[in-house]
């Protein structure tokens, strides 16, 4: 039996109590109301999944309404037009543009409250790359005005009216990503959840419209191609409207669009899936300990990774303009152009494949355990790039099988088949090496292999729980003489804790001296800017006109003209978006590294 005549250690803990039998009493009661307040926020959490429920049927059906538009659009009929889809997602930006303010003005009137914020939510390399495709949609809109008043004699007000909505409408989503889309809402929200959301598929059917714009101008030049061939059954549309144009600039206008498409294309997905994070951020619980920034990104030992990107770069600029230079030729130029495409293709994977295989190899080797904190942004991250891989997954595999099947002998027949297989190949290495890095525990010390420093006399040791009571600071760092307590700073309505500043002074174990980053983490860091610099080369090529899929014909022969173009139809955006979501994940890879 213990007296408890001195001072009890106990006592320093928040819940201390005076005796016992108090003690047991009180216990019996927490436990109580413990479970009270389990069943509590059970009932409560009802509310909060119809509103998820509910506020992702009306995205969903959002969306399906402008799909629908697109439909009849796509007929060509008299009784539906592009006017029509416009003034729907006019009308829909508008709204958008009146909840953002809505939320804007409610935020600036609780400014006495901290609205706390998800440091995964963004970064802000990705906000300024959204806001350098931001600027060149803007563009796009400065062209599509300008062609409006060279035809505005005979063509709807819609044309005009949309671009300058459009163009305010990515002024005041580019601020509200900048400033807000980090925040946890914890205020209204369910109608918060229904202004996100609305905001995820207006972007999405803005996507969709621009998918379809662009996938109609390639297949418009693909019939002219087979037109030239002696195809003479196909129709080709002309989208030109019927009347002359009043300045001189509308032809300059109207082909200067289809090299801007595939930024905007870029934008809007990025924004829903950048908008998706914060729906699914709200009124989530922060954990504290995992909801911190990152330090600075290191570059040390960069040399070999970006050379080898920069020579993939020159490659496939190089490629790009002898491509889309022979295509349009005679029938023995535009094979060559395409094996050369295929030869090109092999090469870039193969060198693709090994360095993901060798990143694989790497976090093998260090046996790490995965890091499993909810983490909505990383968890998007994953699930679009196995989404996103399906397109270009369907499309290497219609290949393989019109190249197994198909009579004709062309050139490139092979090196079309090992280039399809290695698409599959390159994809699946790709995908898992970005996983494993965003899934692995983020390393605090420089070098992994270091002991960790050795509990000295601690109160806590790290095995048992956090103790809630007096902390002795002269323990950690006794070799000063006096330690102040760390200054405490107040940041997204949260209390953290400064952390030190780390010691410039080089890191010693025994006689080892250890500077900078190891030799694995340089050699990912260089993975992983040559994986981000191939896919920016695989991204450029399609999106400015470099797709062999049109121009081979093994495809077209074995699937028919109408099956292989709607394969293409999805396909090529998927692919295109997939491409462009690696290169993030990438440069999410590298900072980690």
């Amino acid at each position: 039996m213990v007296e408890h005549s001195g001072l009890d250690i106990m006592c320093l803990n928040t819940y201390c109590h005076s005796s016992s039998s108090s003690s047991s009493s009180s216990e019996h009661d927490k436990k109580i109301f413990t479970k009270i307040k389990l069943n509590l926020s059970a009932a409560c959490d009802y509310p909060r999944k119809n509103s998820e429920i509910l506020s992702g049927q009306y995205g969903t059906n959002v969306l399906l309404i402008g799909g629908a538009l697109m439909l009849a659009i796509a007929h060509h009929g008299p009784s539906v037009t592009e006017e029509h889809l416009l003034s729907f997602i006019t009308c829909l930006m508008i709204l958008q543009l009146m909840w953002m303010m809505w939320y804007i003005w409610i935020r600036d009137r609780r400014s006495d409250h901290r609205t706390e914020k998800d440091v995964h939510a963004t970064t802000c390399w990705i906000r300024g790359g959204l806001t350098l495709l931001a600027l060149l949609s803007l563009i796009m809109d400065a062209f599509r005005v300008g062609y409006y008043v060279g035809f505005n004699s005979c063509v709807s007000p819609v044309l005009g009216v949309y671009p300058v909505v459009h163009a305010t409408h990515t002024v005041a989503q580019v601020h509200f990503l900048w400033f807000h889309i980090k925040d946890v809402i914890k205020k209204f929200e369910t109608f918060e959840r229904f202004g996100v959301m609305h905001a995820v598929f207006t972007n999405l059917l803005l996507w969709c419209s621009g998918v379809m714009s662009e996938a109609e101008h390639f297949l418009n030049n693909h019939k002219r191609r087979l037109y030239a061939l002696g195809y003479g059954n196909l129709t080709i549309v002309h989208p030109e409207p019927n009347c002359n144009c009043s300045t001189s600039t509308c032809s300059m206008f109207s082909n200067s669009l289809y090299y801007l498409y595939p930024f905007n294309i870029e934008y809007h997905i990025f924004v829903s899936a950048m908008l998706y994070v914060m729906w699914k951020n709200i009124g989530r619980v922060l954990d504290l300990t995992a909801n911190r920034k990152r330090s600075a990104t290191e570059t040390h030992g960069l040399i070999l990774g970006p050379i080898l990107g920069l020579v993939a770069l020159a490659s496939t600029i190089g490629v790009l303009a002898v491509y889309v230079t022979h295509v349009e030729e005679s029938l023995q130029t535009r094979q060559s152009a395409v094996s050369m495409f295929y030869c090109y293709g092999i090469v870039m994977l193969a060198f693709m494949c090994s360095a993901g295989a060798s990143g694989l190899l790497i976090y093998r080797a260090d046996r790490v355990p995965s890091d499993t904190s909810e983490n909505p942004s990383r968890q998007l991250d994953t699930e679009l790039l196995f989404g996103s891989s399906v397109g270009s997954w369907l499309m290497s595999w219609c290949s393989v099988v019109a190249v197994l099947g198909s009579a004709a002998t062309p050139p490139y027949r092979w090196t079309n088949l090992v280039y399809s297989l290695f698409i599959i190949l390159e994809k699946c290495v790709q995908n898992l090496f970005i996983i494993e890095s965003l899934y692995r525990h983020p390393e605090d010390r420089d070098d992994p292999d270091l002991p960790a420093s050795p509990e000295i006399f601690s109160v806590t040791s790290s095995l048992a729980p956090p103790y809630n009571g007096i902390l002795n600071r002269a323990y950690e760092a006794p070799d000063r003489d006096c330690v102040t307590m760390d200054n405490e700073q107040v940041e997204s309505g949260q209390v953290y804790r400064s952390q030190r500043k780390p010691s410039k002074v080089p890191l010693t174990e025994g006689n080892k001296l250890v500077e900078g980053p190891s030799i694995k983490r340089r050699v990912l860091k260089n993975i992983a800017i040559f994986l981000l610099m191939c896919n920016i080369s695989l991204w450029i090529l399609p999106a400015f006109g470099c797709r062999p899929q049109y121009d081979n014909g093994l495809e077209q022969e074995v699937f028919g003209f109408s099956i292989w173009t709607t394969v293409l139809n999805f396909a090529v955006p998927m692919n295109l978006f997939y491409r462009m979501h690696s290169v993030a994940s990438l440069f999410e890879v590298f900072r980690r590294a």
